[in-house]
This record gives C-alpha cells, sequence and structure tokens, in this order.
C-alpha cells in the first residue's frame, strides 16, 4: 500500500492538550500492510518514532519533534464468533475510537465495558494504559492483542496473560519488546445482555447517579443506564478537551506499598481517603493527596488545575508544553514533602531530543 510521508506538520489539533509541536514526519496508518515496507525504508531505521492515537494521553513538552509521527487510523469492527450463546468475540482495529466502540457495543446489546463508557483515545491505546474506570478494567475483556514487531515487521498475537496487565500497566507500555510493538487490533469477548448479564454497579457513584439522579431500580439496570450514569458522572468531574485542554488524569493513583502500609498512612493522614481495588491491594486518590496541597483550582496564565478535579491539568488556552511539565513537577515535588508518596504520571511525556 502507497505510503504518504507528510513533513514539518503541527501536532497541536492531534492531542488533546492543544500543545504545540511540529513533527519532522508524519504517516497516517490506515492499513496493516503499510507496515512492513515502512519498517524496511532507510527513513524509518534511522529515525526515532512514536505511534499516536487520537492523543488524548499524552504531553508534547517539546515545539520540535525530529521523529516520525505514525498516526494510527486502522478502522474496522468485526464480530469473529459467538463463543457460546452468551458470549460474543469482536475484533476491533486499533484506530476505532473507544467512544464508537463502546457505542457500538450499547447497540449491540453487549455488555462489558458500558462503565468505561466516554474515555477519550483509541481501541488501540486502551490495553497499553489498561484502562479502567468505575470498578472495571480492559483488562477483564480482552482475549488477544494482535501486533507488528516494528523491527522486524513480523505479526505476533499477544495473550492476555502475555500482556501483563497491571494498574493501568502493560506490557506495552515498559518499552523493550513490547515498546516496537504496533498494535493492529484487540479482540474483546463481550456478554450478550439478554443472557443474564448484570452490569457492574458496585461502584458508589455509579449506584447512586442511577438510584438518586436517575431513579432506575438497580435490580433492573441495563447496560444502557450504566453507561448514562458514567457519561453523567465524566461531565461532571471531567473538562471536555474541545473546550479547555487536557489529557485527563495526569497522574496514578497510588499504591499503598512497602513502609507506607495503609495502617500507616491512615494515622498519619486521617482524614485523605483509602479505598481497596478488586485485587485487595490499597489505594490512595492522587487528586485527594494534590487537593489537599492546595493546588485544587490553581492557575498561573495560559496553565492550571482544573477546579473540579484536582487529577486533571489543564490548558487554558496558549500553554507550552514545558509550561505543563513544570507545573506536574510542582505538584508532584509538594504531594512529596507532605505525604511522603512519589506521583507518577499516567500520560505518556514526550521531551526534545
Amino acid at each position: 500500500m502507497h505510503l504518504t510521508l507528510e513533513e514539518h506538520i503541527d501536532l497541536q489539533p492531534h492531542n488533546t492538550f492543544h500543545l504545540p509541536c511540529t513533527a519532522r514526519y508524519f504517516l497516517r496508518i490506515h492499513h496493516i500492510t503499510q507496515l512492513p515496507p515502512l519498517i524496511h525504508s532507510p527513513l524509518f531505521q534511522s529515525h526515532p518514532h512514536l505511534i499516536l492515537g487520537s492523543g488524548s494521553n499524552i504531553l508534547f513538552a517539546t515545539p520540535e519533534y525530529d521523529s516520525i509521527v505514525l498516526k494510527n487510523e486502522i478502522p474496522g469492527i468485526e464480530p469473529i464468533s459467538s463463543t457460546t450463546p452468551a458470549h460474543t468475540t469482536l475484533k476491533v482495529s486499533s484506530g476505532v475510537l473507544w467512544t464508537s466502540l463502546v457505542d457500538y457495543c450499547l447497540t449491540h446489546q453487549l455488555g462489558g465495558i458500558e462503565n468505561l463508557a466516554l474515555i477519550p483515545g483509541t481501541v488501540g491505546a486502551a490495553p497499553v494504559q489498561n484502562v479502567g474506570a468505575y470498578g472495571v478494567e480492559i483488562a477483564s475483556v480482552v482475549d488477544s492483542v494482535e501486533v507488528v514487531d516494528l523491527r522486524t515487521g513480523e505479526t505476533r498475537v499477544v495473550s492476555n496473560q502475555e500482556c501483563e496487565f497491571g494498574y493501568r500497566d502493560s506490557i506495552f507500555k515498559r518499552g523493550g519488546r513490547g515498546g516496537e510493538w504496533f498494535i493492529t487490533a484487540v479482540r474483546i469477548t463481550l456478554t450478550n445482555a439478554g443472557h443474564g448479564y448484570v452490569p457492574n454497579t458496585m461502584y458508589g457513584s455509579v449506584r447512586e447517579t442511577l438510584e438518586q439522579d436517575m431513579g432506575i431500580d438497580i435490580d433492573r439496570v441495563s447496560i444502557q443506564d450504566v453507561a448514562k450514569a458514567v457519561c453523567r458522572l465524566r461531565r461532571r468531574k471531567l473538562p471536555d478537551p474541545q473546550v479547555l485542554g487536557n489529557a485527563g488524569s495526569f497522574f496514578v493513583n497510588p499504591l499503598l506499598q512497602g513502609q507506607m502500609s495503609e495502617e500507616s498512612f491512615v494515622q498519619r493522614h486521617p482524614g485523605v481517603l483509602v479505598f481497596r481495588r478488586g485485587d485487595g491491594r490499597m489505594v490512595v486518590p492522587a487528586g485527594e493527596l494534590i487537593e489537599a496541597c492546595g493546588w485544587k483550582g490553581w492557575r498561573a496564565s495560559c496553565t492550571g488545575v482544573y477546579e473540579a478535579h484536582a487529577l486533571i491539568l489543564v490548558n487554558y488556552g496558549g500553554a507550552k508544553g514545558k509550561e505543563v511539565l513544570e507545573l506536574a513537577g510542582r505538584i508532584s515535588d509538594s504531594v512529596w514533602d507532605w505525604f511522603g508518596i512519589r506521583l507518577r504520571t499516567e500520560i505518556t511525556i514526550i521531551l526534545g531530543q
């Protein structure tokens, strides 16, 4: 398939932070067949590369990016099997928007990802972060991930176990071999909602929205009801990136481990919320730590911390990536000084070369 290479492309329209950055080379990937000739080209072998989806989880902290940006636009959602009368497996191309996949599942009465409604980004990016929200992670529905090795051009299928999913983590995020794989498709197995499927309403705010705001009997809730409740919650707490530049949660909620045990943390900071994940490990909401340090609603010129959610850093217009990164560093330092916890960024940060 023909490769159309663009040069000196402004990436501001391609990232939800709306930060300026010029890519030396830019290539839209519409089909897997474009990858082998690209991989063996002298240009690709002599330049670093970046795989970009919808740019909803990235911070360009440099005005110039002397690399090849591969814009993933591979389309398609294909039902490939009904493993049982109650389950359906889909092969979803990696360039599909995550919200489009959720809409597809709601239309076709397929349950399992309705709690992940309104999450920005592409399907290909979802397993990298092991995206999760309101009690559900994508790891719970992934069968396998199809990839092309950008070092050799070989294709392979990575099983759920081989993905090494963790909390906002996977083998694809850690660099090494996983960092050299271009995800081309994700296979997920969902439950047909008409076969006794019970949506996950265990998350407190979801249940409260369903019962109190929407007046829905929790015993008769549908996947559409849950998706609507989640959308209400997300719109209430998170800014629309089309209106206010942001990349969602900037930091990962830290786990309490090692010397910082649950007991010692609660004794030292009794006013800070701590909750237990499904695997039993204790987590502190990073937004609570940031808010306790006085950052919520803070603003300086073009950058700041969102007034309704301290975990969201925003671009009020005209900000540079370096300014957002400096703000993030100041926030992280203050959390460390006050709580003895080092925050880890959830988003990908692109620095100058």
